[in-house]
């Protein structure tokens, strides 16, 4: 609690989501990234670099989560704006309960104050929360205010903002196992008709399609336990950027990226140049 009330959040900037922007060359470049490509459908991040980019301006890590909040601000609202229908934030994982006690504490703080100070501007932006990860090792608080947030929201389309809480790749993958294997002790299901596609409608993410752009910042080579059966053909996009800075002009370098690779799902370039090829007129 002492670091948040050092941070003293009450007086922290709190950025007006989704104002009317008289950026022309935001627009423009919305526009081009829309006509040049097929955007991803679903973007994925591991908002990682919060503490390092904290310790890099002699401040507290708290103070890098802090000045996180106003690039998911920026991401989310430049999504929504481009059309994403999807974008999954890796906020908590599993692991991160190993942290300082005081860190954690103040983590939690700081997710009751945003979600519940900006739950009225993503509904009436028809933006849908969803929480995926383990819910009930989240204080009661934190419960509280996201199950409020998701009930107010859940019927809203324009797209769907997974908040990643309590959650690794690795208890989703278990957690599906088990429902499975009660559902074929049960005589729901038979163990011969487990295939990819039964599997999947058993994890967190049943209701939506895979990553198709998987960000991770701060330049660290790995996917640290987030979406491991989800991203298995998803693009996968590094940046040194700690998450604090990274803002929509970095999130267009990722789609640009995300537009010049050829995702061939196991095939040949040949076969999906053959497969893209317009048919002949008779």
């Amino acid at each position: 609690m002492a670091l948040i009330e050092v941070m003293d959040l009450a007086s922290a900037p709190k950025p007006d989501w989704f104002a009317e922007k008289d950026d022309v060359e935001d627009k423009e470049i919305q526009a081009e990234l829309k006509a040049t490509c097929q955007l991803p459908r679903h973007i994925a991040i591991i908002m990682d670099g919060n503490g390092r980019w904290a310790r890099l301006k002699g401040k507290r890590r708290i103070a890098g989560h802090v000045a996180g909040v106003e690039s998911v601000r920026d991401i989310v609202e430049s999504c929504s704006q481009l059309g994403i229908d999807y974008l999954t934030l890796f906020t908590f994982s599993t692991e991160n309960w190993k942290r300082p006690e005081k860190e954690v504490s103040a983590l939690m703080q700081l997710l009751v104050r945003v979600i519940g100070r900006e739950s009225r501007k993503l509904h009436d932006n028809n933006i849908c929360l969803n929480v995926i990860g383990e819910m009930e090792l989240l204080p009661e608080k934190v419960r509280t205010v996201l199950k409020k947030t998701m009930k107010l929201t859940r019927d809203n389309s324009k797209l769907v903002l997974n908040i990643a809480l309590s959650y690794s790749g690795q208890w989703d993958i278990t957690q599906a196992c088990k429902a499975i294997a009660f559902d074929v002790e049960a005589g729901t299901i038979r163990a011969e008709s487990v295939n990819e596609q039964l599997f999947a409608s058993y994890l967190s993410t049943a209701s939506m399609p895979d990553p198709d752009l998987l960000i991770r910042t701060s330049g660290e080579f790995r996917i640290s336990n987030f979406m491991l059966w989800q991203s298995a053909y998803s693009e996968i996009y590094v940046t040194n950027t700690y998450w604090p800075d990274f803002h929509r002009p970095q999130l267009y370098d990722a789609i640009r990226e995300f537009q010049r690779r050829e995702r061939r799902f196991g095939q040949t370039s040949e076969q999906l140049q053959k497969k893209n090829r317009p048919a002949n007129k008779l």
